[in-house]
């Protein structure tokens, strides 16, 4: 497992370096900060879903389930992103930067969770599935 999340960590922390430089420059150029969160959400679960399937869990297993697993949990980490957003920022007036920042490292510990023992779960007696 501690090279599980190593490798993850790894993934994400280079994802979202350049995910959320991205949603600065986004929200620099006046795109609101929840669309902004919301598309670059879309293009991280697709880049990390191929890097966290193959090197960081090294999963065998078919594409398909495992990619609507992915897609679940990353439904369910945006939710919790999109809530805090409204709650901190449009509610309390929070800065938007700081929340975003924070948010990042909470939802990805709960992401890395679900991936480890639902999404990429040992399927070591599976069929290898090599397409994708």
């Amino acid at each position: 497992m501690h090279s599980q999340l190593l490798r993850y960590a790894m993934v994400g922390l280079i994802s979202n370096v350049i995910l959320y430089l991205a949603y600065l420059l986004l929200t620099s150029f006046g795109l609101g900060h929840k669309t902004a969160m919301t598309f670059l959400y879309v293009v991280g679960i697709l880049q990390t879903f191929l890097l966290n399937r193959r090197w960081t869990f090294n999963h065998n297993g078919k594409v398909h389930s495992t990619f609507i697993r992915y897609v679940i949990t990353y439904a369910m980490g945006y939710l919790i992103n999109l809530i805090a957003l409204y709650i901190l920022v449009d509610r309390y007036g929070l800065p938007h930067q700081v929340i975003q920042g924070v948010l990042i490292f909470a939802v990805a510990v709960f992401l890395f969770l679900l991936q480890k023992f639902w999404v990429f779960r040992n399927t070591q007696n599976a069929e290898p599935d090599y397409s994708l």
